[in-house]
């Protein structure tokens, strides 16, 4: 395993679990979601919710084009294939 230890660098490119329900949730919205409604369309809580988004964002996966609003990437979308 290579990078910081945490497992991170295996989430990278496959999301799952919790970080794929957010994926899945944002390919669904029409525009820009916010942690609130990601978390109603998802069941999870919105403070797991809202470090799921600061992963993927670091990842690359997520991107935020309004504050407080988020957007899956191009490269969010194809983890999700």
């Amino acid at each position: 395993m290579s990078g910081c230890g945490c497992g991170c660098a295996s989430k990278t490119k496959e999301a799952g679990g919790e970080s794929k329900q957010v994926l899945e949730a944002l390919a669904k919205c029409a525009g820009p979601c916010g942690s609130k409604d990601i978390a109603e369309a998802t069941g999870l809580d919105k403070k797991v919710v809202s470090g799921q988004i600061t992963a993927l964002k670091k990842q690359g996966l997520v991107d935020s084009p309004v504050r407080c609003k988020y957007g899956i990437t191009a490269e969010g979308k194809a983890s999700l294939g």
